[in-house]
């Protein structure tokens, strides 16, 4: 299974033969500006929310590569009223795609789409993946309906924001790992804006005297898991 970071909480993960993207911000990052949205081949786009810095470029790479959209039935709504068909609306529940079995999953954020309209309940997704099973949280603080997670799926690696102001940060993502059951992190939501730089070895040394393990990856990076 490979993970490439695009930056902010934009990444693609291959898996079971299938390409998926989560939260396309990539051309309204500057930390990003080397990443070229049209060589981004995908089969899916997963949503967790409608802020700007989540959907950015998904009309352009959805129209481009025909992937199918999953994300919350507002956000599927609107992405389908700028002419995009290939869709998949969900709220909080499991559905059965060609990669494995998804749940969406409560995030306790906030949601609203460029134009200012409602953009459903902000989520994460639980991918049972063919070849893996991960957790990617979304915009979220620590809540405790993560304990339900590792009731779910016993996780190879999970997805969770360390930048803090917005979501959880470092320490709040340590506690989500026992929450979760699930002590490999690749962390993401960090360093984008001023509100959520961090100390990187800060934030890898806290992880790892609680014995577990925070990859913060680099823009463009790929890493096999």
């Amino acid at each position: 299974m490979k993970f490439t970071f695009y930056g902010h909480s934009c990444f693609a993960i291959e898996t079971g033969g299938k390409k998926l993207l989560f939260d396309p911000f990539i051309s309204g990052n500057e930390l990003a500006k080397d990443i070229d949205i049209n060589k981004i081949e995908v089969d899916f786009i997963l949503v967790s929310h409608g802020h700007g810095d989540h959907i950015a470029d998904l009309v352009p790479i959805a129209r481009r590569t025909g992937a199918k959209v999953i994300a919350a039935y507002e956000i599927v709504t609107w992405v389908g009223a700028q002419g995009i068909e290939n869709v998949h609306p969900m709220n909080f529940g499991s559905a059965n795609f060609d990669f494995g079995k998804l749940h969406f999953l409560p995030a306790a954020h906030s949601s609203s789409l460029p134009d200012g309209t409602y953009g459903g309940n902000p989520g994460g997704f639980l991918v049972h993946g063919i070849e893996h099973k991960f957790y990617y949280s979304g915009d979220t603080c620590l809540t405790m309906d993560m304990q339900l997670v590792q009731r779910y799926a016993k996780l190879d690696f999970a997805i969770l924001p360390v930048g803090g102001n917005f979501t959880m940060d470092a320490d709040d993502a340590i506690m989500a790992t026992d929450f979760i059951q699930c002590n490999k992190i690749i962390g993401v939501h960090f360093d984008t804006f001023g509100y959520i730089k961090i100390n990187h070895q800060e934030a890898v040394d806290k992880f790892k005297a609680a014995g577990k393990e925070l990859i913060l990856p680099k823009i463009g990076e790929t890493i096999t898991l």
